[in-house]
């Protein structure tokens, strides 16, 4: 049995951290045990437990994007991790970005192999970084992802950071769910047109394009309504602040405050893409966006911006629609097109289905990085 430890800097479920535990359970069972390393208690750690794999809870604190090295390496966390590799009986590490410089030096004394992923494009690696960077073995979650990270020109040959797209879990997030659970639970009839966002609440994710969107969209088809799922997975003052201005604002407006439902975060996402004839993805950049991907799966048509990951998920004209970021009108445009097309809705969700199939499911991912894994056991 070969022991993988995760390690996580956040403790909430966000995408990344979803990725994380179906990434874990799409494993060969018989071949691997997945071990959780945090800084902290949460979410994550309480719905790894569920599933009966090992978490090991080790206050540190995560990396910035100017961190040294070589100061790094000297913290005593360093040898806490040390002592976790020998009492857990560790095999290889995958780590997240702000473990990174940490569990690094921890690896490499203890003679464990080590991968990590890169799940956004702004890691950009200072010229004291890139040594170290270039050494250890890497994923992106898409070629936006890495080109960013290796930047123009590229810090070191782009062949060496392969592209694993995060896969779906087909048999959570398909066609034939419920379509009226949700919207009896939360008021809407089972026959009214139901738009529907699934984010955590950053300025980023665009939650004000998607209120603006709604109100050109009401300004015609007063009928239609609104969902939006998510919460405030990193606990930021920045993002406390946004998802406080943003509730107000839907609140305080006659248009939208029957209209528009924020439920705050759900466990069973599937349901709202379910509930939606629509998917809309508003942020203003995407590194991956894989909200897009499992509402695909349940064959929802998506309309997203096109800056980053979704541009190479999302085949415009054909599984859902691409729009310029900052541009909710469009959105709209073409949400209504949707909404007036039942054959275009089911055709462009059927065809979103298939690319998920063929092209990102998650045993295609859990397959590719099952090579890396045994690949660093063949070195180390």
């Amino acid at each position: 049995m070969v022991r993988i430890l995760f390690a996580s800097w956040y403790s909430g479920l966000g995408g990344g951290e979803t990725d994380l535990l179906t990434l874990a359970g799409a494993l060969d069972k018989s071949r691997y045990q997945p071990h959780l390393l945090l800084p902290a208690a949460g979410p994550l750690a309480e719905r790894w437990r569920g599933k009966g794999w090992p978490v090991h809870i080790i206050p540190y604190r995560g990396a910035s994007t100017w961190f040294i090295p070589a100061i790094w390496a000297r913290f005593p966390v360093v040898r806490r991790l040390c002592d976790l590799f020998n009492e857990a009986q560790i095999d290889i590490v995958q780590s997240d970005y702000h473990t990174l410089p940490l569990i690094a030096p921890a690896a490499e004394r203890a003679g464990i192999g080590l991968t990590w992923t890169v799940h956004g494009w702004w890691f950009k690696p200072k010229p004291w970084q890139r040594a170290f960077f270039r050494r250890i073995p890497v994923v992106a979650r898409s070629r936006a992802i890495r080109d960013g990270f290796l930047g123009a020109p590229p810090f070191m040959p782009p062949e060496n950071l392969p592209v694993i797209y995060t896969g779906v879990d087909t048999r959570r997030f398909h066609p034939g769910l419920d379509r009226v659970a949700l919207r009896r639970e939360i008021g809407i009839g089972d026959d009214a047109e139901v738009v529907a966002m699934v984010a955590r609440f950053q300025p980023v994710k665009g939650h004000h394009n998607f209120q603006a969107m709604a109100e050109a969209i009401l300004a015609q088809r007063p009928d239609v309504r609104f969902i939006v799922a998510g919460g405030n997975d990193l606990g930021s003052a920045a993002d406390q602040r946004y998802r406080a201005d943003i509730l107000a604002r839907a609140q305080s407006n006659p248009t939208l405050r029957d209209r528009l439902h924020y439920l705050g975060f759900r466990g069973d996402v599937e349901r709202v893409y379910a509930a939606a004839d629509v998917f809309v993805c508003p942020s203003d950049f995407e590194s991956y966006g894989i909200a897009n991907l499992e509402a695909m799966a349940c064959a929802t048509p998506v309309v997203s911006i096109g800056r980053g990951g979704p541009s190479e998920t999302i085949v415009d004209g054909v599984t859902g629609y691409l729009v310029e970021p900052g541009a909710p009108e469009e959105l709209a445009g073409h949400v209504l097109r949707l909404l007036d097309d039942r054959a275009l809705r089911k055709r462009m969700g059927a065809a979103g289905r298939a690319r998920i199939e063929s092209d990102f499911s998650i045993e295609a991912a859990a397959a590719a990085y099952s090579k890396i894994y045994e690949d660093l056991l063949a070195l180390n």
